[in-house]
């Protein structure tokens, strides 16, 4: 049958179904693909209309899908003057205006079906597709999702749903990487939300909007979308060393430590191992009392800082070498630094005094800091005894202290292995009093050595 003649036995068949409404039908069996393949048939519960109503509906529908949108939109509104409730028939009136490529005309047909039944899976898959060829993605896309809500079997608007998500979050991508470059945060912000909703397990859109958002100066909003990122992506090194950075920059040296850390387990460096140490020790020394982190400013120090520096920048080395029975001291109630005066007098790297004191609010003068340093030096050279070869038989010349002093050889000994040096003249002054900065560089440079 040629489509001419068959379009006649459609139309004399509407013709006949008009006059007895009673009779069977018989429907045409189409030849050929139809032309609108893609288009969802308008059927719906039994019970809307007569078995005659349903008939021709469904006639005109297979003569939509000839091509003959004009005629189709006659046999539908035949339909609705017949049964003006039938709002399958409306959604036919829509899908032949897209036919028509009347997207306003199908979009007020497409309504006039949702007004009826809101829920009606058909209308909502052509308003989907006239939003569509409207230039309207995103609205189109919200109709495809609620058609697909309403008849999950519609699987073929599946791959159009996932299309237009992927078209939707690349359009709001690039919107935000140009705000972002164009200093538009703000912008930028709302555009990587909206891709996020449409993509809400993309792990780099958090970690690009954290970026904006630092660069803002919304540190609070970074972070929490910086960690979504990693969260998502635990392999995201740029995620997790934006988390490490801010955590340092906000001074949460342990939360620092531990993002680096995480930046450490993926991608190993030299330069990352040095900050995970650096917040690590910066968390130790936000530890510590505050006593002792004001010492580096002190102007002068007492026993008990320098009993503090030793016990805390030599742990390792104290721990290894401290006598498991103290001296007893009297006056070391409620002194701050009383833990390490207890590890440094058993190591034997300070000793209390003859009377059972230790006097922790003593001036610490240069001999006194040589002593020391001279008794860690004893202890490293015991485990190290290549390394002592230089300090060994010291022989410094100093202008006030001579190799017959007493104190000679503790001076001597903290300055050939570097730790001290000479002031004005090359003398070695014995009772000038150490600065915290001084007392300080002593210390740090015996841990060094005491690793080597």
């Amino acid at each position: 049958m040629s489509r001419r003649s068959w379009l006649a036995a459609i139309l004399i068949l509407l013709g006949a179904l008009g006059a007895c409404a009673k009779k069977p039908a018989t429907l045409p069996t189409a030849t050929g693909a139809p032309r609108f393949a893609d288009f969802v048939v308008p059927e719906g519960p039994a019970a809307l209309a007569t078995p005659a109503v349903w008939d021709r509906h469904r006639a005109t529908w297979a003569v939509l899908q000839t091509g003959d949108a004009r005629a189709a939109d006659r046999g539908f509104t035949a339909v609705l003057k017949e049964a003006p409730g039938f709002y399958p028939a409306a959604a036919g009136l829509g899908y032949a205006a897209l036919a028509r490529k009347d997207t306003q005309a199908a979009l007020a047909q497409f309504d006039r079906a949702l007004n009826a039944n809101l829920a009606y899976a058909p209308a909502l898959a052509g308003r989907g597709e006239a939003l569509l060829v409207s230039g309207r993605p995103d609205a189109a896309l919200e109709a495809f999702q609620a058609a697909l809500a309403a008849d999950p079997g519609l699987t073929s608007l599946r791959s159009r749903v996932d299309v237009l998500k992927f078209r939707g979050v690349q359009l709001h991508i690039e919107s935000a990487r140009k705000a972002a470059d164009a200093g538009k945060a703000e912008d930028a912000r709302r555009e990587y939300l909206a891709a996020i909703a449409a993509s809400p397990q993309s792990a780099f859109l958090y970690r690009e909007l954290a970026a904006v958002e630092r660069k803002a100066g919304d540190v609070a909003s970074a972070l929490v979308h910086a960690e979504q990122a990693a969260a998502l992506d635990p392999s995201d090194v740029r995620a997790l060393t934006l988390i490490a950075e801010m955590r340092e920059a906000k001074g949460e040296w342990a939360r620092a430590a531990d993002a680096y850390a995480a930046v450490q387990a993926v991608e190993p460096s030299d330069g990352v191992a040095a900050r995970i140490d650096a917040m690590r020790e910066k968390a130790a020394f936000e530890s510590l009392p505050a006593e002792y982190r004001t010492i580096e400013a002190s102007p002068t120090i007492n026993r008990a800082q320098l009993a503090a520096l030793l016990g805390v920048r030599l742990e390792d080395l104290i721990r290894r070498t401290r006598s498991p029975n103290a001296a007893v001291m009297t006056d070391l109630r409620g002194t701050w630094a009383a833990p390490w005066i207890l590890s440094v007098t058993r190591a034997g790297i300070m000793e209390p005094f003859a009377n059972h004191t230790f006097q922790p609010g003593g001036p610490v003068r240069r001999v006194d800091l040589a002593q020391a340093v001279s008794r860690v030096l004893t202890i490293i050279a015991t485990e190290k005894p290549r390394l002592a070869a230089r300090w060994r038989d010291p022989r410094p010349r100093f202008s006030d202290v001579g190799p017959g002093h007493l104190n000679y050889p503790a001076a001597a000994r903290a300055v050939s292995a570097g730790i001290m040096a000479p002031v004005e003249g090359e003398s070695f002054q014995l009772t000038r009093p150490v600065t915290g900065a001084e007392a300080a560089d002593a210390v740090s440079k015996l841990a060094a050595l005491s690793k080597r």
